[in-house]
């Protein structure tokens, strides 16, 4: 359970800082490195997760308002 409390406080972190970031490289960027961080909390493919955190961050500001 407190794993879990981690990775929320981690996620909420990193969208918060992808948030103030203006490209859309630059939010990719900073996806990249908190999906990398999340896989080495939960012990997957660190890979995997900045491959899915960099396209989370890339694409937010086009599926969300929070990164505008």
């Amino acid at each position: 359970m407190a794993i879990k409390f981690k990775i929320l406080g981690m996620l909420a972190v990193v969208a918060a800082l992808s948030a103030c970031e203006g490209t859309d490289i630059e939010r990719g960027a900073m996806g990249a490195v908190g999906g990398a961080l999340a896989a080495e909390v939960l012990g997957t493919n660190v890979a995997g997760g900045a491959l899915i955190g960099g396209a989370l961050g890339a694409t937010c500001d086009n599926t969300t308002t929070l990164c505008r």
